[in-house]
């Protein structure tokens, strides 16, 4: 089986290239990364001479190079990651989100329909996406998959719209998709943008610890690894035409998180406790911040037997462990030095 994964060098997405790689020896794996800041080829260094694996620089939301590509390669299957995904850049640059997330996601699904045909007999487009285009719940209540959709930032309603358009071409011209929504991940080889490495290399560095609003956002927070899991379960036992969320059961204010965060880390740096909490500064807060995301992922658990392996407790520490013992990773992605890999590597 010959599988495209865009995204293949981002977070996410290096996860998903390494479980496949590894436990399907069968495959042949296709990394298809434009590599942009998020895309980094350091996080595979470990499987890149795999005789089953290639990688290919290219941008999703060039129509032409996307068609030859799939007419060369003659992909059977697609897993779908490559996205901008970061909702703070979102509200700075909309339409970099508009034409990744939706543009691109078009692009991908003509290509497989043209070399695809009417027979799409082992053929699977599989969309990931995120629990971010349910909007915002209150207090109380859970994303389920038929939860109407209700995005409020340019990221997510980008998102949402490439939900719309895979399913419209399952619907339309039978193109046999799968889609999961997933609520926030956290792991090893994440850019440091996001909360939980922007925090963890702050206290490292004894920097500012910034805090929208009062920290009281709650998300869902779901092991990358486990993620990783739950698509490969998706992909090979997911019915086409479903919709699967996938979350962690890990639902934390943010506030909360980053006091549990400052006192893992005093712990790893040999600090006394209570050091790290004083680096926390509360900023305004963000344009449109949802109050709060969970998800119910009853569906998964029942059909495929997918549930998370480890408490959020458990996953913060493998994190948090990774991190500090990947001292020059964190270095050279903080200083853009990640990029010259690529150079290097390539050419």
């Amino acid at each position: 089986m010959k599988i495209l994964i865009t995204g293949g060098a981002g977070f996410i997405g290096s996860h998903v290239v390494r479980l496949f790689l590894n436990k399907y020896p069968d495959y042949t794996i296709y990394n298809l990364d434009k590599l942009t800041y998020a895309g980094n080829l350091e996080n595979l260094t470990d499987i890149e001479q795999s005789s089953n694996y290639h990688f290919i620089k290219g941008d999703i939301t060039n129509e032409d190079f996307i068609t030859s590509l799939f007419k060369k390669e003659q992909f059977d299957a697609v897993i779908h990651l490559a996205a901008e995904s970061h909702v703070d850049r979102s509200i700075t640059n909309p339409l970099e989100f508009i034409m990744t997330n939706i543009v691109g996601t078009v692009n991908l699904l003509n290509a497989a329909r043209s070399i695809w045909g009417d027979n799409y007999d082992n053929n699977i487009f599989y969309h990931v996406s995120t629990d971010e285009v349910y909007g915002s719940l209150g207090d109380t209540g859970y994303f389920l998959e038929t939860t109407n959709y209700d995005p409020r930032s340019p990221y997510s309603a980008s998102k949402a719209s490439s939900d719309h358009l895979v399913r419209a071409y399952y619907h339309t011209y039978g193109l046999p998709v799968k889609l999961s929504n997933c609520s926030n991940n956290y792991g090893s080889h994440q850019f440091p943008e996001k909360l939980i490495p922007l925090m963890i290399n702050n206290i490292k560095n004894n920097k500012p610890l910034p805090i929208y609003g009062k920290g009281d956002n709650i998300r869902d927070w779901l092991w990358v690894n486990d993620h990783a899991r739950a698509i490969d379960d998706v992909f090979h036992k997911g019915i086409i035409g479903e919709t699967y969320n996938i979350g962690g059961h890990n639902e934390w204010k943010n506030i909360d998180l980053v006091y549990q965060l400052c006192t893992v880390m005093d712990k790893k740096l040999n600090r006394e406790k209570g050091t790290s909490e004083k680096l926390i500064t509360f900023v305004k807060d963000r344009a449109g911040h949802d109050m709060r995301y969970a998800i119910d992922a009853t569906k998964i658990k029942n059909e495929l037997g997918w549930e998370p392996s480890i408490t959020f407790e458990e996953g913060l520490e493998k994190t948090v462990d990774w991190y500090l013992e990947n001292e020059k990773w964190l270095n050279n992605v903080t200083s853009g030095a990640y990029k010259e890999y690529y150079q290097a590597q390539y050419n």
